[in-house]
Order: C-alpha cells, then sequence, then structure tokens
C-alpha cells in the first residue's frame, strides 16, 4: 500500500514538470506574433485616396524624404565646390543629383495626396550643415562622409518598415525609388574611405537617435 502511494506521488510529480514545460510552448504558439505585431508602429489615422490609403506613416515618409534632401543636397553642394578630394567631389555630386530627383517625385507625389511638405531643414539638419562649414581638411572630409553615411542608414529603417506595410501605390513606389537612391548614396559615401564603419554601425543600434529623423507630421492641406 504504502509503496502504491508513493508511485502515486511520484507520477503526479512527473506529470507537474511535464506540464509546467510544455505550457509556455502551447502558451506562446499562438502568441509567437505578439512581439512582432506590437514592433509595428501605428498607422495613426488612415484616408481613402484614389491610390488606396493613406496612413500617417506613409505621409511622414514624404515629408522624412523632403526634408532629407533639403539638406543634402546643401551637404553636397558644398563637398563639390570644396572637392577635397576626387572621391569626395563624387559623393557630393551623388547627393546633390539623386535628391533632386527624388524632390520633383516627392512633389509630385505631395500634390496628389494633398500632403503640405516641410520648406527648411530641421534644426538639428542645419546643425550639422554648420558642422560640415566650420570643419577644415581631414576633419572635413571624415565629418561629411560620416554623417552622411549614418544618416543614409537610418532612413533605411523607416523604408523598409512604410515599404512593407503601405497599402498606397504611391507611396509603395516612393518608398522602392527613394530605397535605391539612398543606397546609390551609401555606397558613394562608403567609396570616400573616410567612413569609420565600426563607429557607424556602433551608433546605429546603441544610440537612442538611431531612429529617423524626427520632422513635423505634414497637415494635408
Amino acid at each position: 500500500m504504502r509503496r502504491s502511494f508513493v508511485t502515486i506521488l511520484l507520477v503526479l510529480a512527473i506529470g507537474a514538470t511535464i506540464g509546467s514545460l510544455a505550457y509556455p510552448v502551447f502558451y506562446s504558439y499562438p502568441h509567437r506574433f505578439d512581439a512582432v505585431k506590437a514592433a509595428v508602429a501605428d498607422p495613426g489615422p488612415v484616408v481613402n485616396t484614389p491610390w488606396g490609403p493613406l496612413s500617417t506613416a506613409d505621409r511622414d515618409l514624404v515629408a522624412q524624404v523632403e526634408v532629407d534632401g533639403l539638406w543634402e543636397i546643401s551637404a553636397g553642394r558644398q563637398a563639390a565646390d570644396r572637392a577635397p578630394t576626387q572621391a569626395v567631389k563624387e559623393a557630393g555630386d551623388e547627393l546633390v543629383t539623386g535628391h533632386t530627383d527624388l524632390d520633383k517625385r516627392v512633389r509630385t507625389v505631395a500634390a496628389k495626396l494633398a500632403i503640405t511638405l516641410p520648406t527648411q531643414p530641421t534644426a538639428e539638419q542645419q546643425g550639422w550643415l554648420a558642422q560640415l562649414t566650420a570643419a577644415q581638411g581631414d576633419a572635413y572630409r571624415r565629418e561629411f562622409a560620416n554623417l552622411l553615411r549614418e544618416e543614409h542608414g537610418r532612413i533605411f529603417q523607416q523604408l523598409a518598415q512604410v515599404r512593407s506595410t503601405t497599402r498606397n501605390t504611391l507611396i509603395r513606389d516612393l518608398a522602392t525609388v527613394t530605397n535605391r537612391t539612398e543606397l546609390a548614396h551609401l555606397s558613394a559615401l562608403e567609396k570616400t574611405g573616410y567612413v569609420d564603419f565600426g563607429t557607424v554601425a556602433h551608433d546605429a543600434t546603441a544610440s537612442p537617435a538611431a531612429a529617423p529623423t524626427q520632422v513635423p507630421a505634414p497637415a494635408a492641406s
């Protein structure tokens, strides 16, 4: 009798152990995508357009592309004019050419979707331009390559999210073209030979500034 009682206790203990181990597995399976869903930003108010629904995230991307162009064109022209090296000059020319084309596309998209665009760089971007203007020689070359390289890396996060979630064909096309342009700029900046990849990688993963440069959400006209 005593032996049977001990056996029952052992069976119950083993069952309880198996249950405690199995519960997280069975519970987590239907919830396995909860973290992914939580990581996707709330698209905010959605407006219907002939090209599909337009979310706040969509509008923010249009504004971001425009405001990035405003300061990067200025930075590119400065680099091309100062021409400290041929590679830096070519990177500057690439910035000007790419963002001039993107500016035309952004304005076309904004007009169709009734989005008001920013008209000047953010205070942070103006600070970067002042920082570049004050730099000289090797310091300038490094400031130019690393500031622009880091900022281009940041917008890829925003582009990827909007490109994968938008239901608006105009926004999807703009994100696709912008992605190609930004990649070309990244390559040109890296060819200067002045990009500190260790610092860029650390800042992109460890710094709160790794998020895209924030601009006020453009108001619908």
